[in-house]
This record gives C-alpha cells, sequence and structure tokens, in this order.
C-alpha cells in the first residue's frame, strides 16, 4: 500500500492497470470516458501504456512512419486518422515496425489490412476498420498532440487500457484514485461471483 506521501511510479500504475479489465476501469470513469467503434485485432494479454500521439491526414500513413522514430518502449502509439475506412494505414509489415521499436500496442481511428496475420499476433492492435487499399504517403500530420479517437480526447503521456471490451484513456493526474476504486470495484464483483456460485447471493445491487 502506498501513503499519501508515497505516490506510485507511472510504470507501477502502468503495470497494476494491466491487470485491470476495461469495463471496471469504466465504470469508475462515471461510466462517460471511452473510446467507442474500435475493436481488438490480436490475440493476447491486456494492453496498457503512455500514450504517443499521431495525427494524420485520412488515408495517409507517413506521419506515422515518423512516429516510429519517437516511440519509446512500452508507450501505445495512439493514431488519428479521423476515422476514415477506405484505406489502410496499417498493416502486418508496420506492426511489426512498432513492435521492433519497443511500442507497447497501437490504437487507429481507421483501417487496418493483414488481418488474418495481425489476428495470429500478441501485439496488441486496435483499428475501426479493414481495408485491403493501401495508404497514401504525402502528409500533412503532427506528433505528441492530442488527437480524437472515437468520440474521446487522447493526451501525449495519458494511460491507455485495451482489452476485448474496449479502449480507456486517462490522466495520470487522476490514475491512483481511479485505480484504488477500480481494485474496490473489482473485490466487491468476484464476492459477488463467489455468492452466485455458492448460492448466497441474495439480490442485484444497484451502486458501484
Amino acid at each position: 500500500m502506498t501513503t499519501s506521501s508515497e505516490k506510485m511510479s507511472l510504470e507501477a500504475l502502468v503495470a497494476a492497470f494491466q491487470k485491470c479489465p476495461v469495463p471496471n476501469i469504466s465504470d469508475n470513469l462515471e461510466r462517460a470516458v471511452g473510446v467507442r467503434g474500435l475493436r481488438p485485432f490480436y490475440t493476447g494479454p491486456r494492453m496498457a501504456g503512455v500514450a504517443r500521439t499521431v495525427r494524420t491526414a485520412p488515408g495517409d500513413n507517413v506521419y506515422i512512419y515518423k512516429s516510429f522514430e519517437e516511440v519509446q518502449p512500452g508507450e501505445i502509439l495512439v493514431i488519428d486518422g479521423e476515422g476514415y475506412k477506405d484505406r489502410a494505414l496499417i498493416g502486418e509489415i508496420m506492426a511489426n515496425i512498432a513492435r521492433s521499436k519497443g511500442a507497447g500496442g497501437v490504437v487507429l481511428d481507421g483501417a487496418i489490412r493483414d488481418v488474418e496475420a495481425l489476428k495470429e499476433s500478441d501485439f496488441p492492435v486496435f483499428a475501426r476498420a479493414v481495408s485491403h487499399l493501401g495508404p497514401y504517403k504525402n502528409g500533412p500530420g503532427k506528433l505528441n498532440v492530442p488527437v480524437s479517437i472515437g468520440g474521446l480526447v487522447i493526451s501525449p503521456g495519458d494511460i491507455v487500457v485495451g482489452d476485448a471490451d474496449g479502449i480507456v484513456a486517462f490522466s495520470p493526474d487522476i490514475a491512483e484514485d481511479l485505480l484504488a476504486a477500480t481494485l474496490k470495484q473489482q473485490e466487491k464483483e468476484a464476492e459477488i461471483l463467489t455468492s452466485i456460485a455458492n448460492g448466497t447471493y441474495t439480490g442485484a445491487s444497484y451502486s458501484k
């Protein structure tokens, strides 16, 4: 346990949130904060890391390549492709480049391709759509700026967590309180599941 004078490191917070289901985190963000419309295209554990953001022109991936030169180990590449579905910005090759650069995953508000290969990988990739058509490489774009992903503004340095149920992102400034509330909810839900299993469950609870 940490005290008020013993703050958890960012690395410890990320590691702790990687053990937390996204729905539980979402419930403790007032059930109002989260990415909509993206889904996972990988087979592997829950994704958690700090956001490295990219804003790119619809259907264009040149700034994604530029982000590969800046991404730090464990960071999540969070790419605002304006939700454009007609041209894939990432496929098997780019996902492997991102992985080789140390990225902890990719969140793309846009389209991907090479879906069969991505689904067989344990490297986290989340996207909005699939298209076989390849991208342009002309720009414009920006790196390390706030981006809009599925209705949620994600800033550089935000903590991003994703699993089969979706994606949430939030500022490290609220992370410790959010973690405590999320863990408390997980304990409560575990107790409810145990009571259901042993026949002592007495009724629904409408509190968190």
